[in-house]
């Protein structure tokens, strides 16, 4: 399998970050790992690794929590569609919530994002993001 070149974990639990680095970094599935606790550091991160010529730098997936203080994950996803195009790189956005509220789901089906999974994240769950996404598979 080939790595993804960077992948950006934002949610405001550390304990949660904790356990989705540790399961990204098992399945050996990024050359750079970036954690945000919120909105508001997610896009200063893709600023700042953005900024350079080399896209690599730039997230190739998003794993976003929706609901977060200071900047929740459908204010993230206004900043983001204002940042520079080249900022935006083709990034994969999975939305990830705890919460199934019939409102909640249907306002992320609305919005222009990959997916929406439940927590907790899991290697199945990487495994069918990477096969739908980047026509990977983890190796066995």
């Amino acid at each position: 399998m080939q790595k993804l070149s960077c992948v950006l974990l934002v949610d405001d639990d550390p304990i949660t970050n904790f356990l989705n680095q540790r399961l990204l970094d098992e399945l050996g599935l990024a050359e750079k790992l970036l954690v945000a606790l919120n909105g508001k550091e997610a896009i200063a991160l893709i600023e700042e690794n953005c900024a350079s010529s080399s896209p690599a730098d730039c997230p190739a997936l998003v794993l976003l929590d929706v609901n977060m203080p200071v900047m929740n994950g459908f204010d993230f996803l206004d900043a983001y569609e204002q940042l520079e195009a080249a900022q935006q790189h083709p990034s994969v956005i999975i939305m990830l919530t705890t919460s199934l509220h019939p409102r909640d789901v249907q306002r992320v089906e609305a919005l222009n994002i990959a997916g929406f999974l439940n927590k907790p994240l899991t290697k199945e769950k990487v495994e069918g993001i990477l096969q739908a996404h980047f026509s990977q598979q983890l190796p066995h």
